[in-house]
């Protein structure tokens, strides 16, 4: 892949084929138009506006203060600095509630640019998952550890650790699919739970934290520059590509996309057993 802008713009036929031949992608957090132009001229071929802006950006603890109009602001952003990648959006917390109140959310950020958004939950998602996509908005479905569901979960936990929960997500996500999901992101998953539900799917699997396995890798782009909020403690899968790079930010970027593709990242020491 280039280091310059996407040859054409990104789409999700594009990470479907990648997934078909076997060519893993890269994917990172973007919250502005600058950060915007650099990563998608990095070649990086999607690009989340993500609802942890609440945390890297706005000091929050979580990203559940995030609102609808924050991601809309940042989403607008966004796409003004966009060179060719696909752009997904968060839905934030309470934002998709119902299936009709998962349209109108959806609706508002796709008007703002977004091609594809992001949803956090397992099967309960089916019936939203199926109308945005009967509607013509591709859904990007979010499992394992869910950051909305922090209250619920008691604290940033792996998921997936034991045969019934591994059998449960499993399901959900074949779930989700069939619904429509055009893409899963699995995130703080055990390696081989990644490797069985990106093997299971016909559509491409998104990971964080969730082995080297999946067909794409995304983090948040201030853990991947090594600028983590003091107040966060730092993910074991995260990797700070800034030091080994000789070209400062544009450096990184282009590092972090090229391990992705080679498969160097991430490595045994950011996976969970």
């Amino acid at each position: 892949m280039s280091s310059q802008s996407q040859s054409s713009p990104i789409s999700i036929n594009t990470l479907a084929n990648r997934k078909r031949d076997g060519q893993k992608f890269a994917c990172l957090t973007s919250y502005d138009a600058l950060f915007s132009e650099l990563i998608s001229s990095a070649g990086i071929e999607v690009m989340l506006v993500g609802d942890s802006l609440g945390m890297v950006l706005q000091g929050h603890d979580s990203t559940l203060p995030v609102t609808l109009d924050d991601m809309v602001y940042h989403m607008n952003c966004v796409r003004r600095g966009n060179q060719g990648s696909l752009i997904m959006a968060d839905l934030p917390f309470m934002s998709y509630a119902s299936a009709s109140q998962s349209l109108e959310s959806a609706a508002a950020l796709m008007r703002c640019g977004a091609h594809m958004v992001k949803l956090e939950g397992g099967a309960w998602l089916a019936e939203s998952t199926r109308l945005l996509h009967e509607r013509g908005i591709p859904v990007c479905a979010h499992m394992g550890l869910t950051p909305q569901s922090i209250n619920r979960f008691g604290g940033f936990r792996v998921q997936g650790r034991n045969p019934e929960q591994a059998s449960l997500m499993l399901d959900e996500a074949l779930i989700l699919e069939d619904s429509g999901a055009s893409v899963l992101l699995l995130e703080c998953v055990p390696t081989e739970l990644g490797r069985t539900i990106t093997e299971r799917l016909q559509v491409p699997v998104i990971g964080i934290g969730a082995g080297p396995h999946t067909d794409g890798q995304i983090m948040v782009l201030h853990d991947m520059l090594g600028i983590t909020p003091s107040s966060i403690r730092t993910p074991k899968f995260v990797k700070n590509f800034l030091p080994e790079s000789k070209e400062g930010i544009r450096g990184a970027l282009q590092a972090y996309a090229e391990s992705v593709r080679d498969g160097t990242f991430p490595a045994p020491e950011h996976c969970f057993n």
